[in-house]
């Protein structure tokens, strides 16, 4: 893994910024910034409070994914459980409660597996995502704004879906192709 230091020769500075959008979700910040040659340019990114990605996975080997319409792309994507981190809330906690409240399900046995930065010219968003074992059947308690459908698939199907382009959702490939690492004993 690539070590995290910072080449100060990269660095770019803040000279100052302000909010230019404070939205119910997201957050628009636009920062002044010093280039590493002393030039000032901009920098305008969504500030977002992170999110969480379950792989829910059922002791036959299958996976429990959602249908989701996806408001800024107009259509339903498969994609794993996943949620926004509340204020003063772990991410463990985090991913828990949206796999509770999306699903239904519990897990007994929880495993981090990686943070994933999905759009980092633009945002500074992480998605923390876990793998959930030991699922336990409940029921659902959906916000009152929020439609999906739940279902299982398996890792070979999961793989073809990816392939063919039918599973574009970024922590969803990404989510695919750590568990097949997991599943084969690699990771």
């Amino acid at each position: 893994m690539p070590e995290k230091t910072q080449n100060l020769a990269l660095q770019e500075t803040k000279v100052d910024g302000f909010v230019a959008y404070d939205g119910d979700f997201l957050k628009l910040q636009k920062d002044n910034v010093s280039l590493p040659n002393g030039k000032i340019t901009t920098r305008e990114f969504i500030k977002h409070p992170g999110a969480v990605v379950i792989i829910p996975m059922f002791d036959d080997g299958r996976v429990l994914l959602e249908r989701q319409f996806r408001y800024p792309l107009r259509r339903v994507f498969l994609e794993f459980p996943a949620g926004k981190i509340d204020p003063g809330e772990q991410s463990l906690q985090c991913a828990q409660r949206e796999l509770r409240e999306e699903t239904g399900y519990q897990a007994r046995n929880w495993r981090f597996l990686c943070t994933i930065h999905n759009a980092i010219a633009y945002s500074d968003e992480y998605l923390d995502i876990y793998l959930a074992q030991g699922l336990i059947a409940g029921d659902a308690s959906l916000d009152e704004e929020e439609f999906l459908e739940t279902f299982s698939a398996t890792l070979p199907e999961m793989i073809v879906w990816v392939k063919q382009g039918k599973i574009t959702d970024v922590k969803t490939v990404i989510g695919t192709f750590w568990l097949e690492k997991i599943i084969d004993g690699k990771w």
